[in-house]
Protein backbone atom coordinates (compact mmCIF):
# COMPACT_ATOMS: atom_id res chain seq x y z
CA UNK A 1 0.00 0.00 0.00
CA UNK A 2 1.54 3.29 -1.11
CA UNK A 3 0.83 6.66 -0.13
CA UNK A 4 1.92 10.00 -2.01
CA UNK A 5 4.83 11.45 -0.41
CA UNK A 6 3.14 13.99 0.93
CA UNK A 7 0.71 12.17 2.96
CA UNK A 8 3.47 9.86 4.18
CA UNK A 9 5.57 13.78 5.25
CA UNK A 10 1.96 14.34 7.20
CA UNK A 11 1.97 10.61 8.91
CA UNK A 12 5.56 10.36 10.23
CA UNK A 13 4.92 13.68 11.34
CA UNK A 14 2.28 12.24 13.66
CA UNK A 15 4.30 9.67 14.81
CA UNK A 16 5.65 9.06 18.56
CA UNK A 17 8.39 6.71 18.07
CA UNK A 18 9.10 6.42 21.78
CA UNK A 19 5.51 6.38 22.87
CA UNK A 20 5.28 2.85 20.39
CA UNK A 21 8.44 1.11 21.89
CA UNK A 22 6.98 1.92 25.43
CA UNK A 23 3.66 0.18 24.28
CA UNK A 24 5.80 -2.64 22.83
CA UNK A 25 8.03 -2.65 25.96
CA UNK A 26 5.11 -4.86 27.02
CA UNK A 27 6.02 -7.66 24.40
CA UNK A 28 8.24 -8.64 26.76
CA UNK A 29 9.79 -11.90 24.52
CA UNK A 30 10.68 -10.15 21.56
CA UNK A 31 11.85 -7.07 23.37
CA UNK A 32 14.21 -8.70 26.06
CA UNK A 33 15.07 -10.56 23.28
CA UNK A 34 16.95 -7.75 21.97
CA UNK A 35 14.23 -6.27 19.36
CA UNK A 36 14.37 -2.37 19.11
CA UNK A 37 11.50 -0.25 17.14
CA UNK A 38 13.55 1.62 14.54
CA UNK A 39 10.78 3.11 12.33
CA UNK A 40 6.94 3.33 11.78
CA UNK A 41 4.65 4.64 9.20
CA UNK A 42 1.11 3.34 8.03
CA UNK A 43 1.10 -0.04 7.15
CA UNK A 44 5.18 -0.03 7.52
CA UNK A 45 7.54 -1.24 10.54
CA UNK A 46 11.73 -1.68 10.86
CA UNK A 47 12.69 -3.50 13.90
CA UNK A 48 16.49 -4.94 14.38
CA UNK A 49 18.26 -7.41 16.94
CA UNK A 50 21.83 -7.44 17.53
CA UNK A 51 23.26 -10.70 17.68
CA UNK A 52 24.75 -11.94 20.79
CA UNK A 53 25.44 -15.18 22.35
CA UNK A 54 22.20 -16.17 23.27
CA UNK A 55 21.02 -15.94 19.81
CA UNK A 56 23.02 -18.79 18.37
CA UNK A 57 22.36 -22.11 18.32
CA UNK A 58 24.46 -25.53 18.99
CA UNK A 59 25.76 -25.62 14.99
CA UNK A 60 27.05 -22.08 15.40
CA UNK A 61 24.64 -20.32 13.48
CA UNK A 62 21.49 -17.64 14.80
CA UNK A 63 18.53 -19.95 16.08
CA UNK A 64 15.55 -20.08 13.35
CA UNK A 65 13.07 -18.84 16.20
CA UNK A 66 15.19 -15.43 16.12
CA UNK A 67 14.39 -14.79 13.00
CA UNK A 68 10.78 -15.37 13.64
CA UNK A 69 10.57 -13.56 16.80
CA UNK A 70 11.88 -10.91 15.07
CA UNK A 71 9.58 -10.88 11.79
CA UNK A 72 6.48 -11.67 14.04
CA UNK A 73 7.06 -8.16 16.52
CA UNK A 74 7.80 -6.39 13.47
CA UNK A 75 4.08 -7.13 12.21
CA UNK A 76 2.95 -6.69 15.52
CA UNK A 77 4.60 -3.22 15.32
CA UNK A 78 3.40 -2.30 11.46
CA UNK A 79 -0.30 -3.37 12.60
CA UNK A 80 -0.94 -2.63 15.95
CA UNK A 81 1.27 1.26 16.44
CA UNK A 82 -1.69 2.92 16.40
CA UNK A 83 -3.94 1.06 18.65
CA UNK A 84 -3.78 -3.15 19.35
CA UNK A 85 -6.61 -4.65 17.66
CA UNK A 86 -4.61 -6.58 14.74
CA UNK A 87 -3.54 -10.70 15.70
CA UNK A 88 -2.12 -13.20 13.74
CA UNK A 89 -3.88 -15.78 12.28
CA UNK A 90 -1.16 -17.57 10.30
CA UNK A 91 2.29 -17.23 9.39
CA UNK A 92 4.92 -19.07 6.80
CA UNK A 93 8.59 -18.10 7.25
CA UNK A 94 10.69 -19.23 4.39
CA UNK A 95 14.76 -19.47 5.26
CA UNK A 96 17.01 -18.07 2.44
CA UNK A 97 20.62 -18.11 4.18
CA UNK A 98 22.97 -17.79 6.67
CA UNK A 99 23.26 -14.59 8.77
CA UNK A 100 26.73 -13.04 7.82
CA UNK A 101 26.51 -10.08 10.01
CA UNK A 102 25.99 -8.80 13.25
CA UNK A 103 22.35 -7.56 13.11
CA UNK A 104 19.40 -8.66 11.95
CA UNK A 105 16.98 -6.53 10.41
CA UNK A 106 13.49 -7.07 9.38
CA UNK A 107 10.91 -5.49 7.60
CA UNK A 108 6.76 -5.32 7.40
CA UNK A 109 5.18 -4.30 4.76
CA UNK A 110 1.06 -4.65 3.73
CA UNK A 111 0.23 -6.32 0.64
CA UNK A 112 -3.53 -6.59 1.22
CA UNK A 113 -5.75 -4.87 3.81
CA UNK A 114 -9.20 -6.06 3.99
CA UNK A 115 -12.22 -5.18 6.06
CA UNK A 116 -11.32 -7.23 8.59
CA UNK A 117 -8.02 -9.19 7.47
CA UNK A 118 -4.70 -8.17 6.51
CA UNK A 119 -1.83 -9.68 4.75
CA UNK A 120 1.61 -8.07 5.21
CA UNK A 121 5.20 -9.62 3.76
CA UNK A 122 8.14 -9.05 6.21
CA UNK A 123 11.55 -9.23 4.71
CA UNK A 124 14.45 -10.29 6.82
CA UNK A 125 18.04 -9.13 6.27
CA UNK A 126 21.43 -9.31 8.23
CA UNK A 127 23.28 -5.52 8.00
CA UNK A 128 25.24 -6.68 5.41
CA UNK A 129 22.52 -6.98 3.02
CA UNK A 130 21.76 -10.34 2.81
CA UNK A 131 18.51 -12.04 2.72
CA UNK A 132 17.86 -14.36 5.73
CA UNK A 133 14.53 -14.91 5.46
CA UNK A 134 10.79 -14.25 4.51
CA UNK A 135 8.10 -14.42 6.14
CA UNK A 136 4.10 -14.06 5.42
CA UNK A 137 1.76 -13.34 7.89
CA UNK A 138 -2.47 -13.16 7.65
CA UNK A 139 -3.87 -11.10 10.30
CA UNK A 140 -6.89 -10.44 12.05
CA UNK A 141 -8.69 -7.13 12.76
CA UNK A 142 -11.10 -7.96 15.94
CA UNK A 143 -12.86 -4.89 15.46
CA UNK A 144 -13.44 -4.50 11.36
CA UNK A 145 -13.14 -1.51 9.84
Amino acid sequence: MKMTEEKQTEEEQHIDLQKIRETFAKDRFATENGAIIEEVRKHYARCSIELTERHFNAAGGVMGGVHFVLADFTFAVATNWNGMGVVSLSSTISYLGAVKGKKLIAEAECVKEGRSTVYYRVNVTDDLGNRIAEVGINGFRKIAQ
